[in-house]
This record gives structure tokens, C-alpha cells and sequence, in this order.
């Protein structure tokens, strides 16, 4: 146990600490006669006026030390406070530091300045022998101990280094351990006495607590011969089991004791026999601790210490509270806080009980419930209502279920059901079924009506089939079957779902494997100017050819790509390939690369096109970047700065797929956006819907009032083509109606006859 500071200790161990300051009188007074003749004698020595003033500066320090010391003689020390403590002690620290910081300044001198020999050897040795009496001295100040040491040497130390000779620095050097030790000494010393201080003290206090624990101890306790008679018992034991004035027990037998509570009504008429074995258990030494239920409102735990002449004490205490206690730890950590459902690990427990007293033929039905759009509650009425609507449904699905089944709550927002007692699986799918139906509909929540639907899985299996480690994957399955299939829904297991499953692993590891090995490929969509003359630029498009399953469409391995987290490294897979590719065009037509919201969260994506750039030799200028929307709502502020460094590195940026989603016109005129592509969406039936015209036009108007380009995507037949070009819509045309995506050496074909085309043209 340290003893650093004096906000460690107790107030009276401090006081003894800074008392122990003020004594040891004698070797005090010696070492300032000391000081003082010692400079009193280099003066004459030296004629130095320095340690003149110096000499006046020990008489003035020792009367002042001499001084505060007669003044804490005649205080009245047993009414200190911390504060006036600490005063005292800091009292004196001014003369004990005054001190030390003339002896290592005279020494200092005598060493840097006067050069004299005699001087040096005894300013220095008179210091050095005063170090050694702040162990003796000053152990009870932490304070004293550290200044002392520091204004005695550091002086010292720093005038060996600067008369620059290497042996006074390789002395200056041996001061630190000196100094160190010294310290250390004086803590050493503090804190041994500090721990016999506390040792006595609390030798002292376990005397008084023994001396009150027979008397008022919060404890029951009996003293037993070995007869089992009452030697002592104190107040306590007579309260908490009800037995009267304790004066009347003593040389009684215990179990009469025992008995007579029970004649009173105390003990329930079923435990004494109960209580008297385990009591007799604790007696003979088989127990040393038991917990004993006296009543439903009253649990004492009894532990024993038996003495070798046959003596035994029985202490108990009423632990009813800490019993209630850990029966609400025990239904916290078994129950769900929000819902009091049980949770996942106390729900699996509750069906092994159960399956062991099922017979082997039962049929058991599991239930997963998913709340549909729950997300959207939180996000519009707040976590609160959520909570409030998680409540509302456990409630009723307590009254929809009933007591023959389990329920729990797996997480966030599914409820599990478990179902037994079902004579066929066609009733038991019915009752799952009706449960689902059931538990649609309106739920009240903060005064408004909410209506619910439910996704859900189920399963029904033979018991002897059933594995606890299996069931919820399955019925997950089926879960995700009913949100994919159509939303609101409640679907079965089926064993193709588990294939399904197991195809859909087995993808994403190829799917992995055809990433790592660059084993995607690219094809390129040409961008024809509105006339078709000429193509400007051609967007970048992966397609995977499984080796089996032949061509994956990009739909599907991208969303598994996303699923995964490498859709990253598909994005820099095709930035790489398509400026290699487009490096080889002629005429320098341009190459478009779209990126999704998974590579704008972080500016990792600028290392990746700086790199592929770099690697291909390709113009920063003939490679654009198209973003959609959905890249847009997730940190704008990211994206926007991100986007502003590499368009300022050269490159074009594209918003693609314009006007699909909620967020594009606030954010047109503060992106670093240079082109608008607008969806095939708004190009589809313009040519027999006059109002999807007017909505194409005004599109493109507003997006040329803020300066931007205009590429128009999905054009399919030269019907939408042509009014597209009278209403001047585009200045560049993505779609069937002039290309297909073609392979990147048919882009470089296109491309060389454009250069000679044009070079035909000029001659």
C-alpha cells in the first residue's frame, strides 16, 4: 500500500507524517550550525562576497525555521483540519527547500564560478551529507523528499557539465542515482511506517468491531457446545427467527429452539424437517455454508466454523433481498428488457425442457416473425414508437399463441414461435398459417393506427429430426423466401431452399475466385452523337462467363459483389481494364466507368484511378466517372470532395441514371457534375405519350440552364431518336438503336475508321 500523496492517507496518519517533520530537533539545529560555519569558513577562505550573502541567507533561513518550529510546539495540533495540516507542511517546505537550494547553489558556485578547491570539497560534501539526512528527516513529506533532492543537486549537475570537463559531466551523471536512491529511501521509509500505522490502527478497530459484533452485529449468530446446547446468542438471531428474549435460549437445544419457532407459526409446517438435517449437516462438519427458505419471504444462509473442542458457531444473515436480487438478474439475463419475452439462448433452453418431455413422435412447428418496413417506423416516428410497437406486438402474440407455446424474441424485430402438440403436419402448418394471419393489422401506437404485415418462415419437423443447431438457419431460409417471393407473406422450408442456399455459397466463392483472378470481362456501349456520326465515348460494362452456368447476368453478381463487400474490387478490376483498353483507341475517344456508393465512402478510389491511370498512359481526360443517385444520400459531403479531386485531376463526371430517385435537382448545382445521363425511363413511349415528352424536354432544359451536358440512355428505335434530335435532348445517344455493347476490339475498330474518316475529310 503506497502512501504517495496525502490525499491517500487518512487525516491523522497525514498529521503524524508532517509532525514527524517538525521533531528530531537536535540533528536539525546540528546540520544549520553546520551550513553555517561551513560557509563561514569558505568565506575566509575565499573572500568571496558570494557566500557572504550566502551566510546571511543560512542565519536568515534558520530563524525562520526556528521560528515556525517553536509555533507548531505551542499549537493546538489535535484540532487541525487538512488544510491547516497541509500549511504547517508547506512551512515547512519553504525553509527545508530554502535550504537545500543555498547549499546546491553555494556548491554550484564553488564548482561553475569560484573554481576554488577548497570551496568545492566543502560546499559539495556538506551538501551531499545533508542529502543524507532527508531520509532521516523528511520521510513524511513526499513534497520535501522530491524538492529537497532536486534543489540540492540539480545545481550541482548542471555546473559539472558546464566547466566541460568529461569526468565532472561522468559525475554529474553518478548524481541521478544518488539522487534516485535517495528518494526512494525516503518513500521506502514512509510507507512502512505508513502500513504499521494502519496495521496497528486496524488492529485497534477489529478489537472494537469484535467487541460490537456480540452486542448489535447485523448477523444471527449461535454459539454451540458439543451437545448441541445454546452457549451464546445474540439479538439478531432472536429477531430474525422470531424466538424471543435471547436470555431464554441459553443451554437450550437447538432444535427445541427450532421446534418452538415452528410451534409459532414461523417455520412453514412442511421444512422443519428439512431445515434440522441441513442444520445438523452444518453441526457435524459435512456443510460449512447452506441456504436455508424459511418462509417465501425469507431465505437465511448459514455457514459454520467448528473449534476443536467440539465448539461451534453458526452465523446466518437474511440474503432475502440478494435472493429477489439475482431472481431479477437471473429473468434479465433470460428475458428480453423491452418486450419481457424470452430471448434467444433462455428460448432454446425452454425447448430442450420441453423435448425431453415430448414423446419421440411429436411433430414440432417453428415460426419466424419479421415485421415488415420496420426500419420506416423508427425513421418516421421515432426509436421510441418503435419500441412502443415491438411491445404491442409481443402482447399480442401472447394472446394469439397462448400457453401452449413459446414465444421469444430473436433480435431486433423477429419473434420466434415454438409449437408442439399438433396430431399431423397439416395442423400444425394451419396454426402457423392462422397465427401469421392473425397477428396482421392495426396496432395502436402514441394515439395513431399503424397497420402491420409480417414476413415469416416456418417449419414443421418430426422430433427426432430436429437439431438445435439447425432450425433457425432453415427457417431463415424460409424467411427470406417470403421477403424475396412477395413481402407480407409467411412461407414453409422446402428442401430446395436449402440448395438454393448452398448454390448461392457456392457462387459467391466463385464469385470471389473470378475477382481474385480477373476473371470478369469488359464490354463497351458506344455513346453516338445524336446524328450518328460519330462515337465519343463508350461505358465500361462487366460480364462474367461462368464456367458451367455459362453467361451470370450483372444484375445478379454485382448484388452478390455488394453482398460480399468486393464490389470495390470489381470497380478498380474494370477502371484498370478499360483505360488499358481505351489507351489503344484512336482519336482519343473517351471511356465512361461507373462507380457505386460502396467505392465513394472512402478516398481509397482516388489511389485506384491515379494508379490505373498511371499504368495505362491514358489522359486523364478521356476517362469519366458515372455516380448514381443512391451515391449521393450516404455523407454528401465525402462524396463531393472525393469527386472534386478527381475532376480536378482532369477527369469527366457523369450523373447517371437522372431522375430515378428524390435527390438529383438538389444536388445538380453543387456537385462537380459535367454531364446529366438521363434514364431510358424517361425516353420509354415518348412517341405515343406526349406528357413523357414534356417531361424530357423540361428535364433537359433545366439541366442545360445549369451549364451541363446531356447523354440520353435506353434510345431504342429511330422513332424516339428523331424527337429526340428535333427537340435538341441530347448531345450524346446511349441505346439499341445504333449499338449493342460490343467487345473492346470492335470499339477500336469503330475508332480508326472515325480517324480516317475524318483525315479523308481534311484532305
Amino acid at each position: 500500500m503506497k502512501a504517495q500523496s496525502p490525499i491517500a492517507v487518512p487525516t491523522d496518519v497525514y498529521l503524524s507524517f508532517v509532525t514527524s517533520l517538525f521533531g528530531n530537533r537536535q540533528t536539525l539545529f546540528a546540520g544549520m550550525a553546520t551550513h553555517i560555519i561551513t560557509y563561514a569558513v569558505v568565506y575566509a577562505k575565499t573572500v568571496d562576497a558570494f557566500y557572504l550573502w550566502s551566510l546571511a541567507a543560512f542565519i536568515i533561513v534558520c530563524a525562520y525555521r526556528i521560528y515556525w518550529f517553536l509555533e507548531f510546539d505551542s499549537a493546538e495540533k489535535s484540532y487541525f483540519s487538512r488544510e491547516e495540516i497541509a500549511v504547517w507542511e508547506n512551512r515547512y517546505l519553504v525553509g527545508g527547500v530554502a535550504t537545500t537550494a543555498l547549499l546546491g547553489v553555494g556548491s554550484a558556485y564553488a564548482i561553475a564560478v569560484a573554481q576554488d578547491q577548497f570551496a568545492m570539497f566543502a560546499c559539495v560534501t556538506v551538501t551531499l551529507a545533508s542529502m543524507v539526512s532527508v531520509v532521516g528527516r523528511n520521510y513524511g513529506s513526499n513534497k520535501a523528499v522530491n524538492f529537497q533532492t532536486l534543489t540540492a543537486c540539480l545545481p550541482m549537475m548542471l555546473s559539472f557539465v558546464l566547466v566541460k570537463d568529461p569526468y565532472m559531466a561522468v559525475f554529474a551523471g553518478l548524481l541521478v542515482p544518488f539522487l534516485m536512491t535517495t528518494r526512494l529511501m525516503a518513500n521506502g521509509v514512509r510507507d512502512f511506517l505508513y502500513k504499521n500505522v494502519l496495521a496497528k490502527r486496524a488492529m485497534a478497530e477489529l478489537v472494537d468491531r469484535f467487541d460490537m459484533a456480540l452486542n448489535t452485529m447485523p448477523h444471527g449468530l449461535f454459539m454451540l457446545d458439543a451437545s448441541n446446547r445454546i452457549l451464546v446468542v445474540n439479538r439478531k438471531a432472536c429477531e430474525l427467527l422470531h424466538l424471543g428474549d435471547q436470555e431464554r435460549l441459553k443451554d437450550c437445544d437447538l432444535d427445541i429452539v427450532l421446534r418452538y419457532g415452528a410451534r409459532h407459526s414461523f417455520i412453514d409446517g412442511s421444512l422443519p424437517a428439512l431445515i434440522h438435517r441441513q442444520l445438523a449437516q452444518l453441526v457435524d462438519g459435512t456443510l460449512s455454508r447452506t441456504m436455508l427458505q424459511f418462509s417465501e419471504d425469507l431465505f437465511l444462509e448459514f455457514s459454520a466454523s467448528r473449534r476443536p473442542d467440539g465448539v461451534v458457531v453458526l452465523i446466518f444473515e437474511d440474503v432475502t433481498p440478494r435472493v429477489r436480487a439475482e431472481r431479477r438478474v437471473l429473468h434479465m439475463v433470460r428475458y428480453d428488457p423491452l418486450t419481457g419475452l424470452p430471448n434467444r439462448e433462455y428460448f432454446g433452453d425452454l425447448i430442450l425442457e420441453q423435448l425431453d418431455e415430448l414423446p419421440s413422435d411429436a411433430l414440432l412447428g417453428m415460426m419466424v416473425l419479421d415485421v415488415d418496413e420496420f426500419k420506416h417506423v423508427n425513421d418516421m416516428k421515432g426509436h421510441i414508437a418503435g419500441d412502443r410497437l415491438l411491445c404491442g406486438i409481443a402482447e399480442r402474440l401472447r394472446d394469439v399463441v397462448g400457453d401452449d407455446a413459446i414465444i421469444g424474441r430473436l433480435m431486433g424485430d423477429q419473434f420466434v414461435i415454438f409449437l408442439s402438440g399438433a396430431q399431423s403436419a397439416e395442423e400444425l402448418n394451419d396454426r402457423i398459417r392462422q397465427i401469421h394471419t392473425d397477428m396482421r393489422g392495426h396496432y395502436d401506437v402514441d394515439g395513431s393506427q399503424m397497420r402491420i404485415t409480417f414476413s415469416g418462415g416456418s417449419l414443421v419437423i418430426p422430433k427426432g429430426q430436429f437439431r438445435m443447431e439447425e432450425w433457425q438457419i432453415k427457417v431463415d431460409l424460409a424467411l427470406f423466401e417470403a421477403k424475396y417471393r412477395l413481402r407480407g407473406t409467411c412461407a414453409p422450408f422446402e428442401q430446395e431452399m436449402d440448395a438454393r442456399y448452398i448454390d448461392q455459397q457456392r457462387l459467391k466463392v466463385e464469385l470471389r475466385d473470378a475477382v481474385e483472378n480477373d476473371a470478369l470481362h469488359l464490354v463497351y456501349q458506344p455513346m453516338y452523337r445524336p446524328d450518328g456520326s460519330m462515337v465519343e465515348c463508350c461505358e465500361a460494362l462487366s460480364r462474367w462467363i461462368h464456367p458451367t452456368r455459362g453467361a451470370i447476368p450483372p444484375t445478379n453478381f454485382i448484388a452478390l459483389a455488394e453482398e460480399m463487400g468486393i464490389v470495390s474490387d470489381i470497380t478498380a478490376f474494370v477502371i484498370r481494364r478499360a483505360c488499358r483498353d481505351a489507351v489503344l483507341w484512336e482519336g482519343g475517344m473517351a471511356v465512361s466507368v461507373n462507380l457505386s456508393v460502396h467505392d465513394l465512402r472512402s478516398e481509397d478510389i482516388i489511389g485506384v484511378v491515379k494508379e490505373a491511370l498511371a499504368e495505362s498512359g491514358l489522359a486523364p481526360e478521356r476517362l469519366r466517372l458515372e455516380i448514381t443517385e443512391s451515391c449521393l444520400v450516404e455523407e454528401p459531403g465525402t462524396v463531393e470532395n472525393i469527386l472534386l479531386t478527381l475532376r480536378n485531376m482532369g477527369m469527366t463526371i457523369a450523373l447517371d441514371d437522372f431522375g430515378t430517385g428524390f435527390s438529383s435537382l438538389s444536388y445538380l448545382d453543387s456537385l462537380p457534375v459535367d454531364v446529366v445521363k438521363i434514364d431510358r425511363s424517361f425516353v420509354r413511349n415518348i412517341c405515343e405519350d406526349s406528357r413523357r415528352l414534356k417531361l424530357l424536354r423540361g428535364t433537359v432544359n433545366l439541366t442545360r440552364e445549369l451549364g451541363l451536358k446531356i447523354t440520353v440512355e435506353g434510345v431504342e428505335t429511330w422513332e424516339q431518336l428523331d424527337l429526340i434530335n428535333r427537340y435538341y435532348c441530347a448531345d450524346l445517344v446511349q441505346g439499341y438503336v445504333f449499338s449493342t455493347a460490343i467487345a473492346a476490339g470492335e470499339v477500336a475498330a469503330i475508332a480508326r475508321n472515325q480517324t480516317r474518316g475524318l483525315a479523308a475529310k481534311v484532305n
